[in-house]
């Protein structure tokens, strides 16, 4: 069988062999760009009706099991440099090995009692049936389960997307800490089968004539003690049989969550409204254990709120050993680190924090009317405590304003703090820029826009953008873009790329709102029209974060690791507050109705300068969205 890889012009790749059988083996990726995958539109069946995804990367073992895979892995991770780890600008040096004991990217997470590997080799069991065939759902059992490793549910995906997806299987290790049942004192397993089988819901209309083509929706009933993780699908209203699947023991369980709906299935299509869900662990952020299993959540009349009669995993190991280690941290941003493009009309560019307190920027305390000059590595700002509104920083006076307002593109770099995510089996690291000032909005009623002479304006900008990175396989797998209050999560398949597995982030006009593609993006209503404009376009303004960058955190690395700087501590704002006279808006809007004002953004009535990124709820928690 002889494969070739096809490479597009949008970085998107597929697979075509002489006798395609449906099974993609992740050797032969083994030199492709991490945005590899397999459409659903390239995928066929082998006649069990099994297929698998067509893997990354170039930071991907070929074999969790191999040796030989591991020690190239390791080599691709650690061509670094030898500076201490908080110094950003890395250098050519000889490989390194990864130090005795680390698990990232090895294919495999030690859970504490549980081991999870990664499977993502599938065989079809039920499709959606749509009139729009792109707009179904496909379900899938996992198959090619390592030995030892058990299934905890299926999987489903949307028919419009790559085939990338996967599921955890587990297995149980020795611990010495195992739970015993309070009345009989025997130690429990971490796994066990169901006892039984609840059908949630059937496309079958209750007609024996018509079983072919229909999907049976089961929940596992766990044993007393023990937590379902999945639910399976069959073809046939058989219930699966109970070695099929197990149930996770409750105390290494964690709580989850339904996030976004998969599938819709209304009354006018069934008898019984129903709907497929993703789910993710409902404690989230780097304090959090959960970790998403990438199964699915199904039912037909569930409450917001209402708890989910599956839960995801919990790590209880205390070391993250999947987490990625220091030197692993300034290989993945070297491999992985998007390049920043600013607008090619924008004024206000992004400089260091230290070049920003060279360059005049002073120090309030609430009561003073002077300002303090700022030490260049901030090591006189008052440290702690809480955004209590007695101190903040603001611009210099007199003629070195401007010049500050302005930026200082040369220096700019991007500030990393680099955290555990779902339970640590994912690592973000994200990036924080700097820009002294937030520009000028300009709002957009219908076709019109209304450029804003203040409105908008604050001192002081920090935006910042997420990369998701897989501990089991060190693979890019989505990016996080902030944009004002909110943000979205975009797919690596999404991205647009400047150079190998480097993405692009584009960075708003004046705002600084971080966004994955060119154009214009409103803030405000869609349905009025009426927002506020965020432009975006690639430009010869542009910050390269896998060259350009410091790490600034890492707490799970211990202390003394990462050195964090001065300022990362400074808690209060970094601008002064700013109140605006909406008087100064148009004539056409000033006296528009009221329901309209709500829908604008409110930054249209006044700007607090920001709190720094260490005082963002996000820097424990999760981002928003």
């Amino acid at each position: 069988m002889v494969y070739r890889i096809l490479f597009s012009k949008d970085n998107i790749f597929s697979l075509r062999n002489d006798a395609y059988n449906g099974v993609i083996d992740r050797n032969i990726t083994e030199n492709v760009p991490n945005l590899a995958y397999l459409p659903n539109s390239h995928t066929k069946q082998e006649k069990d009706g099994s297929i698998g995804a067509f893997r990354a990367s170039n930071l991907l073992a070929s074999s969790p099991a191999s040796s030989m895979a591991s020690r190239k892995l390791n080599e691709r991770l650690l061509n670094l440099n030898e500076k201490s780890c908080h110094q950003g600008m890395c250098s050519d040096a000889s490989p390194v090995l990864l130090l005795d004991g680390q698990g990232f990217a090895l294919g495999k997470i030690n859970l504490g009692e549980l081991e999870a590997v990664k499977v993502s080799r599938f065989k079809f069991i039920w499709s959606s049936n749509t009139q729009d065939e792109k707009k179904g759902v496909t379900f899938y059992k996992p198959i090619g389960i390592p030995d030892g490793f058990y299934s905890l549910g299926y999987y489903c995906q949307s028919n419009d997307q790559p085939f990338r997806g996967f599921v955890l299987v587990a297995r149980e290790i020795p611990s010495k800490s195992e739970s015993t049942h309070i009345s009989t004192g025997i130690a429990l397993p971490a796994l066990r089968e169901p006892v039984d089988y609840t059908l949630v819901w059937s496309s079958n209309d209750g007609s024996e004539e018509r079983l072919q083509g229909c999907g049976f929706f089961w929940l596992p009933q766990p044993p007393e003690g023990y937590k379902s993780i999945g639910y399976l699908v069959t073809c046939s209203p058989k219930k699966p049989k109970l070695d099929k699947v197990r149930c996770v023991r409750a105390d290494l369980t964690e709580r989850c969550e339904n996030y976004q709906v998969i599938l819709d299935v209304g009354t006018r299509f069934s008898e019984f409204p129903f709907q497929v869900w993703s789910t993710r662990p409902s404690h989230r952020g780097m304090l959090g254990r959960g970790v998403s299993v990438w199964t699915f959540s199904c039912n037909s009349c569930w409450v917001p709120g209402q708890e989910l009669p599956i839960a995801c995993l919990k790590n209880l190991d205390p070391t993250l050993h999947a987490m990625p280690n220091c030197d692993q941290i300034h290989a993945l941003i070297n491999h992985y680190g998007p390049t920043v493009f600013f607008h090619p009309d924008e004024i206000y560019m992004p400089s260091s924090v230290s070049w920003f307190f060279e360059n005049g920027a002073l120090l309030f305390r609430k009561g003073d009317s002077v300002g303090q000059s700022i030490d260049v590595d901030g090591s006189n700002l008052p440290s702690g405590g809480r955004n209590d509104g007695e101190f903040w920083i603001d611009l210099p006076s007199g003629d070195r304003k401007n010049r500050v307002k302005s930026g200082n593109l040369g220096s700019a770099k991007l500030y990393v703090h680099v955290k555990p995510a779902l339970g640590g089996t994912f690592t973000d690291i994200a990036m924080w820029i700097f820009c002294p000032f937030n520009g000028p909005a300009t709002l957009k009623v219908g076709v019109m826009n209304y450029s804003l002479s203040k409105i908008g304006q604050h001192v002081g900008d920090w935006e910042h953008f997420t990369l998701r990175i897989c501990n089991f396989t060190g693979e890019l797998w989505s990016i996080y873009f902030s944009q004002h209050s909110g943000g979205v999560w975009v797919n690596a398949y999404d991205l647009e790329y400047i150079q190998g597995n480097k993405a692009i982030v584009y960075s708003s006009k004046n705002g600084h709102a971080t966004f994955p593609h060119p154009g214009t993006y409103i803030q405000g209503s869609g349905k009025l029209g009426l927002g506020i404009r965020n432009d975006v376009a690639r430009s010869n303004f542009f910050v390269d974060s896998s060259t350009r960058y410091e790490l600034v955190a890492a707490e799970y690395l211990g202390d003394g690791v990462v050195s964090e700087p001065g300022w990362l501590q400074f808690m209060r704002k970094w601008g002064p507050t700013i109140v605006y006279d909406v008087s100064v808006l148009p004539l056409v809007l000033r006296y528009s109705m009221a329901n309209i004002f709500i829908k604008l953004p409110v930054e249209l009535y006044g700007e607090e300068g920001p709190t720094g990124p260490k005082e963002k709820n996000n820097w424990v928690g999760d981002e928003r969205g």
